[in-house]
């Protein structure tokens, strides 16, 4: 049985340049709307220290992240958890690349 249907033609335009969550957080829900990462912190309940790392790339969004984010910003968690799983094949790529 079945209980989660997922689309296997799930996919991205490869024409954008690819961009971290947090980079994606940071520039198409902060900055657009002048919220001080403090104040969505505290929001959210993910630490400012947390929150920073995320958007400098350094942190991976994981479920819980993706759960507080989703209860004030638009998006769905499997939108950031996706958004995470692509960025993380894209950079495995990249260095699978660099590595041959």
């Amino acid at each position: 049985m079945c209980l989660i249907k997922i689309d296997p033609l799930m996919d991205f335009d490869s024409s954008e340049l690819l961009r971290s969550p947090g980079e994606v957080l940071l520039t198409d829900y902060l900055q657009p709307y002048s919220i001080p990462l403090a104040r969505f912190a505290r929001r959210t309940g993910i630490s400012l220290t947390t929150l920073r790392q995320i958007t400098l790339g350094r942190r991976r969004i994981n479920a819980e992240y993706a759960l507080r984010l989703s209860l004030v910003t638009d998006p769905t968690p499997t939108y950031w958890l996706v958004l995470q799983a692509r960025y993380d094949l894209a950079m495995l790529n990249v260095a699978r690349r660099h590595s041959t």
